[in-house]
C-alpha cells in the first residue's frame, strides 16, 4: 500500500476529482453526479461544524461510491471502493467506502443476494460493526441521502428513490430512522436546518 507523501489518509480535492473522472469513463452513470452532489453537501455542512474539515469532508463524500468504477454492481461497490482506496494509501476514504451504507452499524447476515464472496461479506460485517463511527462517517451517511443525480433532495425523497430501486425491508425502516437522527444531530451542530445549506433543494420536491 502506498502512503500519501503529505501523510494524509485521503487524497487532495484535485486527486479525488481526477479519480472520479477516471472512474466515470470506465462506468458512466447517475452514480457520478450523485457522488458530486454528496460531496458538495458534505462540504456545505462541514463548513458549519467546528470539528470537521470541509476539504476532507468533500473528498470523502466524492469517493464514497468510487467502487462503482467496476461496473453496475450492488454491495460489491463497497469492497471494490475499499480496495481501490487502500491501494493508494487513502485509508480514511477506504473506510467511508465501507461505512457509508450502514448508518445503523448493523450488517445483515443474510448474504444470499449479495454480489460478493462470503469472505468479503464477513470482512465487511466485521469492519463496520467493530469500527467506532466518527462525524465523518455520520456526515457521509447523511449526505448520501441528500443527493440525487440532478441536485440536492430532502431525505425522504432519497428513501423512496432507493426503496423503489432496491426494495424495502424491516431493516430499511430502522436505517431511515437513523438517518433522520443524523439530520437532527447535524442541525444541532450547524445551528440551522441543513436544507438551508443546500442550494436548489426545494426545487426538487
Amino acid at each position: 500500500m502506498e502512503r500519501n507523501q503529505n501523510g494524509r489518509k485521503y487524497p487532495s480535492m484535485e486527486e479525488a476529482k481526477a479519480a472520479l473522472a477516471e472512474a466515470a469513463l470506465r462506468n458512466p452513470g447517475n452514480w457520478v453526479p450523485h457522488s458530486e452532489y454528496t460531496a458538495m453537501a458534505c462540504k456545505a455542512i462541514a463548513e458549519r461544524c467546528e470539528n470537521l474539515d470541509a476539504e476532507k469532508s468533500f473528498v470523502l463524500g466524492l469517493l464514497h461510491d468510487i467502487g462503482r468504477y467496476v461496473g453496475v454492481v450492488k454491495e460489491k461497490h463497497q469492497i471494490a471502493g475499499y480496495q481501490y482506496c487502500m491501494e493508494r494509501g487513502w485509508e480514511d476514504a477506504a473506510r467511508i467506502c465501507l461505512t457509508h451504507s450502514h448508518p445503523t452499524q448493523v450488517v445483515s447476515a443474510n448474504f444470499q443476494n449479495w454480489d460478493i464472496p462470503y469472505t468479503d461479506c464477513e470482512f465487511l460485517r466485521h469492519f463496520v460493526e467493530e469500527t467506532t463511527f466518527d462525524d465523518y462517517d455520520r456526515l457521509i451517511q447523511l449526505c448520501d441521502c441528500l443527493a440525487m443525480p440532478y441536485g440536492f433532495c430532502i431525505i425522504e425523497k432519497r428513501f423512496v428513490d432507493v426503496g423503489l430501486r432496491y426494495g424495502v425491508s424491516d431493516h430499511s425502516i430502522i436505517a431511515w430512522r437513523k438517518v433522520i437522527e443524523l439530520k437532527k444531530y447535524f442541525e444541532k451542530e450547524t445551528s440551522c436546518s441543513i436544507y438551508q445549506l443546500l442550494p436548489g433543494i426545494f426545487d426538487n420536491l
